[in-house]
C-alpha cells in the first residue's frame, strides 16, 4: 500500500486532501507565545478572523517542525506496511524539511524495506497546491510512485507561480524575499511583484503603483508564460482579499478564455504569517518560472 501526504502550507485542507486520500501534515505557526497547528483538531479554519488579526498589527512567528513530529505522521505508515509518497514545500524555504529528511532516515534504518519517495515543489502555497492536485490526479489515473517521480522531474520546472503582498511590513520581518528592498522605493502603494524561482526561492522581480497594475501584471504573465493551460488547473491563492482575486480571475478569462479550469484559494495561514493580509497569487503551467 501508498500513503500520500502533503502539508498545510500548501493550501490544502482536509476536504480536498480527502478527495485523494492525502494525509496532511500540519505546519504551525505562533501568536503570543500560543502556537497553533492547523486542522489537527477541526476540519476547518476560520481565515477572517486570523487575517483581521494580521490587519490589526499582529504579526505570527513560524518555526520549523520537530523530528518527532514527522516521526508521529510517518512511522505509523512504515509499521503498517505502507510505503509513503510526500509532496512538500520547497526544501529551500523551510527548515523542516531538512529535519524531515533525517527522520526518514532513521526510519528507514528502522524498517529497511520500506519506501519513500519525496517530491519537492519548489514553490510554496498555491504553486504546491497545483501540483499535489495533478499528482493526486496521476495517482487516481493508476500510475506508479516511479512514474510519477519521473514525472516530476520533467513538468514541477514548468508551474510558475507569481503574486503581490499589500503590506510590506511582513515580508520585511520574514526577510524571505531576495530582491525585496531593490523593489520598495521607499513609496507608499508599491506591490512588489514576487515569484518563485528555479531554486524554490522568493524573488521580488518588479514593483508596481496600485492593486490595479499589480493585478494586470499577474494577468500578464500567465498570458506570456502559459502553456497548455487548458489541460492544466490555474490556481489563485489570495490572503482574504476574495474580490482582488475574483478580478484576476475576471481578467484572466477576458484574456485567454472563459473555459478556462480556474479554482481560487484561500492562503494558509503559516505562509499567511508572511505575506499579510490582501495579498493575492496565480499559479500555473508555464513554459518556464
Amino acid at each position: 500500500m501508498l500513503t500520500l501526504f502533503t502539508d498545510t502550507d500548501a493550501d490544502f485542507t482536509p476536504k480536498v486532501a480527502a478527495e485523494y486520500g492525502y494525509k496532511l501534515i500540519s505546519m504551525p505557526f505562533s501568536i503570543d507565545g500560543k502556537t497553533t497547528y492547523p486542522y489537527e483538531e477541526e476540519e476547518t479554519f476560520d481565515f477572517k478572523s486570523y487575517y483581521d488579526l494580521l490587519r490589526s498589527g499582529v504579526i505570527p512567528t513560524t518555526s520549523a517542525l520537530s523530528e518527532q513530529s514527522y516521526l508521529k505522521y510517518f512511522e505509523p505508515e512504515f509499521a503498517a506496511g505502507n510505503d509513503i509518497f510526500y509532496v512538500h514545500i520547497s526544501g529551500t524555504m523551510t527548515a523542516s524539511i531538512a529535519v524531515m529528511r533525517q527522520a526518514v532516515e532513521k526510519l528507514k534504518a528502522k524498517y529497511p524495506e520500506r519506501k519513500f519517495y519525496a517530491l519537492d515543489t519548489y514553490g510554496i502555497t498555491i504553486i504546491s497546491y497545483l501540483i499535489a492536485r495533478e499528482v493526486g490526479d496521476l495517482f487516481n489515473a493508476g500510475k506508479t510512485p516511479e512514474e510519477v517521480m519521473e514525472w516530476g522531474k520533467k513538468e514541477v520546472p514548468h508551474f510558475a507561480q507569481y503574486f503581490f503582498a499589500d503590506d510590506l511590513k511582513f515580508f520585511r520581518r520574514s526577510g524571505r524575499v531576495s530582491g525585496l528592498a531593490a523593489t520598495m522605493g521607499g513609496l507608499i502603494g508599491i506591490r512588489p511583484i514576487i515569484y518563485m524561482n528555479e531554486e524554490g526561492k522568493m524573488l521580488s522581480i518588479a514593483k508596481e503603483t496600485g492593486r490595479v497594475k499589480a493585478v494586470e501584471h499577474l494577468v500578464n504573465k500567465v498570458a506570456e508564460l502559459g502553456d497548455d493551460l487548458q489541460h492544466h488547473r490555474i490556481i489563485i491563492g489570495h490572503t482574504d482579499a476574495g474580490e482582488i482575486a475574483k478580478q484576476v480571475e475576471n481578467r484572466l478569462r477576458e484574456r485567454l478564455g472563459a473555459d478556462l479550469n480556474i479554482e481560487t484559494v484561500m492562503t494558509n495561514p503559516t505562509a499567511g504569517a508572511h505575506c499579510g493580509p490582501n495579498g493575492v497569487g496565480v499559479a500555473f503551467h508555464a513554459i518556464h518560472k
